[in-house]
């Protein structure tokens, strides 16, 4: 379509930045570099506005639905079969528009934050080229038109993430960190590779718009209900085929069990924090799950999306568990990053597809977009206070409320909203996934109500053990206020915390594109009970935290064995260092191993041997004289005669 025939500069501003930057970031001095790396942010941001505008108010809606624009780049890039093949598209409907928003607005802030909190870093050119590339990645992925070209922006954004978790490469401690968070999601995108091939050889296609199309769906069914697409465990290959897409998007998306990366991928800059692990990627796999609705939810009645569902809904209380017992700020963060992305994962896996059926697919994209904007907050206002405090840890904090004013209130707003606290975003979000929860399974409900709790009561923990609690002597180092750069980007996502809430969202962003009218009923008893459980919990964190007590130390004593068993994430990295070196090196690797040295390499080199030897005792066989030729030709002659005569006899 010629409105948007710009599209593609979206991704490419940020990637020719890439190239710019990092072939120029020794030439450059330091303000520089991020200037340029803001300014074209600034740029996205204006187009990528400009773009969802024009898409959902002028050009997006056809007789009262949203169609999807495809802008072709080349068609039959990569040719696999008459019919299969990849084409280089761009894919704009009503979720990669919204992804838009989210990707260059959290971006855009990250990089006005980060002028003044990479002042007089080393490496802060590297730093810009860096966020420049993850743009890129992030911004491609999103709009790309089918499942390859997705996985190639997928990796690509690992990639990126491997170099911002570990940009302080000096450290060993984040080199490990950015190796455990690349392999742990290679690891996965093995499974989504495979589920990719398996989805476009049963699909005949690898278009988004082809594989979620009626037509296709149809033809699925009908094969699986004639039993021309074979089944495993009860599921059609198909389903497995979606399951294995989905183990992709857990581990980019941390899901429980592949989740250990997350906390340690703290390691890298905050601001890396916010924009990767708070709000742009780890929300990829909710995405995947997004664009593939049609064939998650039709497909054997749903069979995969109920998997989405129970794991969506087990990460979530896992994290909060774990996040109750933390001490480092950024970590606690993190836990609870992989607790909302859980609550995204139950309200897709909950949804129905049309109308208000389809309010768990509307809630857990409005989840994705109001969580954007206020766990973006709480990361870069964690950034402010370690600028300010020089630690990670609650332990070396207290009564901060008087040295940073700004970031006292702009983290209570996030608290809040993240809470489920009225008027703030994440209360219309979270009310809208508990009320689609509660319609498909009432134990899926309670455990997303429980949540609530217990996210209002770690966030408000770590809200009055960071600003007030205590009065902590700082000695001759005050902590100060941020500056004006960093200021400036929380107060922004502050007011979008205020106010995202009040987006329309249901009549922009549904599983069928068709719009619809959703509203909060003040006086249901699902809505005052997530009120009522969210208030709870910041009650019993005030008791607990306003001032310093003896309580936490009770708790954790009443708590015993699994108080320890939570604050050492239930020993889930030494489950996967016992079973990577304990069964899978030394039971399995090892023993492979001496075959292979011993056995296979053992009979190569007894074959070497053996000839080497042969040929010591035959090489005097070739002398290079004539006579001893001769010689050999008369007796080979004279013994085959002999033998024709002997048994001609």
């Amino acid at each position: 379509m010629n409105e948007f025939s710009y599209i593609y500069l979206i991704p490419l501003i940020p990637i020719l930045t890439f190239l710019f930057l990092g072939f120029t970031a020794k030439k450059i001095k330091e303000p520089v570099s991020g200037y340029i790396g803001t300014a074209s942010l600034a740029a996205v941001f204006a187009l990528s506005v400009y773009t969802a505008y024009k898409y959902f108010f002028e050009v997006g809606m056809v007789n009262g639905k949203y169609e999807p624009v495809l802008v072709m780049i080349k068609k039959g890039w990569v040719n696999f079969t008459d019919k299969l093949a990849i084409d280089l598209g761009i894919l704009l409907d009503p979720i990669s528009a919204m992804m838009l928003i989210v990707v260059s607005t959290i971006s855009l802030m990250v990089h006005i934050y980060s002028l003044g909190y990479m002042h007089s870093d080393t490496g802060f050119s590297r730093f810009y080229a860096y966020l420049s590339l993850f743009t890129f990645s992030m911004l491609g992925l999103v709009l790309s038109s089918n499942l390859f070209l997705i996985y190639i922006f997928w990796e690509l954004v690992g990639v990126s993430s491997f170099l911002l978790i570990g940009f302080y490469f000096e450290k060993p401690s984040a080199v490990a960190a950015s190796k455990k968070a690349f392999i742990v999601t290679r690891f996965a995108d093995m499974f989504f590779l495979i589920g990719i091939l398996m989805v476009g050889y049963f699909g005949q296609s690898f278009d988004f718009e082809t594989l979620n199309s009626e037509s296709t769906i149809h033809m699925i069914t009908g094969w699986i209900a004639n039993h021309q697409i074979f089944s495993f465990m009860g599921l059609s290959i198909f389903t497995w085929a979606l399951i294995l897409i989905y183990i992709g998007g857990m581990g980019k998306s941390a899901m429980f069990p592949l989740h250990i990366w997350l906390p340690d991928a703290m390691e890298g800059p905050t601001p890396v924090s916010a924009l990767i692990h708070a709000a742009t990627m780890v929300v990829a796999g909710v995405y995947l799950v997004a664009r593939l609705f049609p064939l998650f939810y039709h497909i054997d009645n749903g069979a995969a999306l109920g998997v989405v569902a129970v794991v969506g809904a087990f990460s979530a209380l896992f994290a909060a568990i774990i996040a109750f017992t933390q001490e480092d700020i950024k970590r606690v963060l993190a836990f609870s990053t992989m607790s909302q992305i859980g609550y995204m994962m139950m309200a897709l896996g909950v949804s129905g597809y049309e109308g208000h059926e389809g309010l768990g697919y509307m809630a857990g994209m409005f989840h994705l977009f109001t969580h954007a904007m206020f766990k973006a907050l709480l990361f870069l206002t964690a950034g402010a206070i370690i600028h300010a405090v020089h630690s990670n840890f609650m332990k070396d904090m207290g009564g901060l409320h008087k040295y940073m004013p700004i970031s006292r209130w702009v983290f209570l707003i996030a608290a809040l909203a993240i809470s489920g606290i009225p008027p703030f975003a994440g209360f219309f979000s979270k009310d809208e996934i508990l009320t689609a929860a509660f319609e498909y399974n009432k134990f899926i409900w309670f455990i997303g109500f429980l949540v609530a709790g217990m996210t209002a009561f770690y966030m408000f923990r770590l809200y009055f053990r960071i600003f007030h609690n205590k009065d902590t002597d700082y000695g001759d180092h005050k902590p100060h206020e941020a500056p004006f750069t960093m200021a400036f980007a929380l107060v922004f996502l502050g007011i979008m915390t205020i106010i995202a809430g009040f987006i329309p969202f249901s009549e922009l962003v549904s599983a069928d594109r068709m719009p619809f009218h959703s509203e909060i009923h003040w006086t249901s008893p699902l809505v005052i009970g997530s009120i009522l459980i969210a208030a709870s919990g910041i009650g019993i964190a005030y008791l607990m935290y306003y001032k310093e007590t003896d309580y936490p130390q009770k708790f954790a004593s009443g708590m015993g064995a699994g108080y320890k068993w939570a604050k050492n994430k239930f020993y889930m990295d030494e489950l996967y260092i016992f079973v990577t070196h304990k069964i899978i090196f030394d039971k399995i690797s090892k023993p492979i191993a001496w075959f292979d040295r011993n056995v296979i390499d053992g009979f190569m080199n007894l074959l070497g041997v053996t000839t080497e030897k042969a040929a010591e005792k035959i090489k005097f066989i070739q002398t290079g004289r004539m006579q001893d030729y001769a010689m050999y030709f008369v007796s080979g002659v004279i013994a085959i005669v002999m033998l024709i005569v002997y048994f001609r006899n």
